[in-house]
């Protein structure tokens, strides 16, 4: 998914992450570079929602250092 992300294919990446993350909703990354993308499109409600998703699993997982990056993301988004 990040291919796309660098050959600028946003829709493509965007599909990519929503597939895995379906199909592997702890793969906790995902949930980063998806609010990412929402992000640079301009749209902060689903970034704001692939956040918070993203946070929960990483709290869930006890992925302390993933929830802390999540977290300084969307704080920086939405403060």
């Amino acid at each position: 998914a990040l291919e796309y992300v660098k050959a600028g294919d946003d829709s493509g990446a965007q599909q990519l992450f929503e597939e895995i993350l379906a199909r592997e909703p702890g793969y906790i990354g995902s949930y980063y570079h998806l609010a990412k993308l929402f992000e640079r499109k301009g749209d902060t409600e689903s970034a704001t929602k692939w956040y918070e998703k993203g946070m929960e699993q990483a709290r869930n997982a006890g992925e302390n250092h993933a929830y802390n990056e999540l977290r300084s993301a969307y704080e920086e988004l939405t403060f």
